[in-house]
Order: structure tokens, then C-alpha cells, then sequence
């Protein structure tokens, strides 16, 4: 059996399905803290995470419904590799500042590292279409904005003192996210038929 077969199953789409449904619930329970403090405008911009695990929800949700969500799956390909990147080089830096990471630092690198893989793992599956790409790479990069501009990003401590080199990296990151996206979806798919055969 190949990746690609065992990817495919059904009890394993139902397996990520549930552990991202989960995800996706802690994620806000995570983020509860600053959505109080959040001005009602800028409440679905804040919890990043989470709301691209939900993207990504739904795109499992539809593959059990032997059905494609393009536009959520563009949303989830950029935003699960882009937000999973992000917090694993943020846990990372909070560990080369202050010298030490809390439990919960190491699991979010190791979930945050999954949640940007599993969707780039689906990605010959996909149906993404230019303008799905595009709608998705402008709340991306719009989401910095509200980030960076507005002061909304996630709280992480001490990374406070560093801000304007964070907000850098996050702009880039997107840039590479949606870059890959590009080419998942429209340059290296080599077999833009294949689909879930249940």
C-alpha cells in the first residue's frame, strides 16, 4: 500500500476529521483570553489557528461527502502551512530568548508541524481554482494587516519586544504560503483527476 492509498481511506479522513475538529475547538478555547479583550471587528482575525484548522474541517468534511469545497481548500492550504510554520518558529524563539518552553510550547510545535503538513498532503485531491487562490491569498495577506497594523496578533510573551521583525516574517511567510499554493495547485499537480475512491 502507498501513501497515497492509505491517505485516501476513509477511517483516516474520519481520524483527522475529529482530531481537527478537536484542534479547532481547543484552539479557541486557547485564544479566549484575548477574543475578551478584542474589539468585535477584528474578532475573526484573531484566533489564527484555529480558524484555519477549521478550513480545514471543512474540506475533510466535504471529502466524506465525496464532495470538493475549493475555495476552503485554498484558505486551508495557505493558512494550515502558514499558521503551523508561524508557531513553531515562535515556540522556537520563545526557547532561544528566555532559555527555557513550557510543556505546551513543545506540543504546539509538534501539532502546529502536523497542521502544515496534512494540508499539503491533500493537495492532489484539491479543485482549487485561480480566483479561489486568489480570494484566499488576499484574507491571508489582509489578516497581516489587521496583525501587524491593528496590533492584533496572537499574544506570546516576551516575542512582544519584537514585533516589527515578527510582523517582516509573517509578511514573507505568507508570500511563500501562497507561493506554494500556486504551485501545489496549478504547476506540480500532475494528475489534476485524481480523486477519493470510495
Amino acid at each position: 500500500m502507498n501513501f497515497l492509498n492509505l491517505i485516501e481511506k476513509r477511517w483516516v479522513i474520519w481520524i483527522l476529521f475529529i482530531i481537527n475538529v478537536l484542534g479547532t475547538v481547543y484552539g479557541y478555547i486557547w485564544y479566549k483570553y484575548q477574543l475578551v479583550e478584542t474589539p468585535p471587528e477584528f474578532l475573526i482575525f484573531v484566533p489564527d489557528s484555529p480558524t484555519a484548522s477549521l478550513f480545514f474541517v471543512f474540506v475533510l468534511g466535504a471529502f466524506l461527502l465525496k464532495r470538493n469545497w475549493p475555495l476552503f481548500e485554498a484558505l486551508a492550504v495557505i493558512t494550515l502551512f502558514k499558521y503551523g510554520v508561524w508557531a513553531v518558529i515562535m515556540n522556537i524563539l520563545t526557547y532561544i530568548v528566555t532559555g527555557s518552553l513550557h510543556w505546551t510550547g513543545y506540543m504546539l510545535i509538534v501539532s502546529h508541524a502536523a497542521m502544515a503538513i496534512q494540508g499539503l498532503l491533500y493537495a492532489p485531491y484539491y479543485r482549487i481554482k485561480f480566483w479561489q487562490l486568489i480570494v484566499a491569498a488576499i484574507w491571508t495577506l489582509h489578516n497581516d494587516v489587521i496583525d501587524y497594523v491593528f496590533s492584533m496578533m496572537p499574544w506570546y510573551g516576551v516575542l512582544a519586544n519584537y514585533l516589527p521583525q515578527i510582523g517582516y516574517f509573517t509578511f514573507w511567510l505568507s508570500i511563500i504560503s501562497i507561493a506554494i499554493a500556486y504551485l501545489i495547485g496549478f504547476k506540480l499537480k500532475k494528475n489534476k483527476d485524481l480523486s477519493l475512491n470510495w
